[in-house]
């Protein structure tokens, strides 16, 4: 018994859809992923990559990506609510009125004070609040220099020292207008590491 027409139709129709899914599946899923990775690779080989951090042959870290600091003798990223973890990167989604956000960030300005007691000014904010991401490399110059004399003391050095250093590691706003004039972490801690060695690591 033979195919009825309509049947012949759907079949025809269902072998026009299987290779028009194949044909896109080649395009949209092998060949265009390629070419935009092929020209990305070549144009921009640093931030194909992850914009990553090496010293001595070993990647550190990423440009992109903050990482926990806590001996003296380096600046301190802001608080994290993902802990550092750029596999869990999250805010902590707690308002304003919070009373458990209240709490942290009151830690949080006591630590830093007790941390850096030469810092008598105002705690810079990003000093104790977290970015959205919490993986955010970057804090304010003010956040910084505000950390110098403790980076000065521990490694030995005058604070004037770190603080050019600081001056000479400060990003301005992109294109001239867009965001704030930032200090990447890991590549001053990386700076502080070539230009004046810790007494102990």
């Amino acid at each position: 018994m033979g195919l009825t027409g309509e049947e012949l139709k759907m079949l025809r129709e269902m072998n026009i859809a299987f290779r028009m899914m194949l044909a896109l599946t080649v395009l949209t899923g092998l060949m265009y992923p390629d070419v935009v990775t092929g020209l990305a690779q070549w144009m921009y080989p640093v931030q194909a990559d992850g914009s990553l951090i090496h010293n001595d042959g070993k990647v550190i870290g990423s440009a992109l990506i903050g990482q926990s600091f806590e001996r003296p003798e380096y600046f301190h990223p802001r608080p994290s609510a993902a802990k550092y973890d750029a596999g869990a990167s999250l805010a902590s989604n707690l308002g304003p009125t919070s009373q458990a956000l209240f709490e942290r960030v009151k830690a949080d300005a006591a630590k830093f004070r007790a941390e850096n007691p030469a810092s008598a000014g105002p705690i810079p904010a990003d000093a104790v609040t977290a970015s959205a991401s919490g993986l955010d490399p970057h804090i304010s110059p003010a956040n910084a220099l505000a950390q110098a004399a403790r980076v000065a003391r521990a490694r030995g050095v005058a604070t004037a020292q770190i603080e050019s250093l600081i001056r000479a590691h400060t990003e301005n706003r992109s294109l001239g207008f867009l965001g704030e004039p930032r200090v990447n972490v890991l590549l001053l801690n990386l700076a502080l590491d070539q230009g004046f060695p810790p007494s102990r690591q």
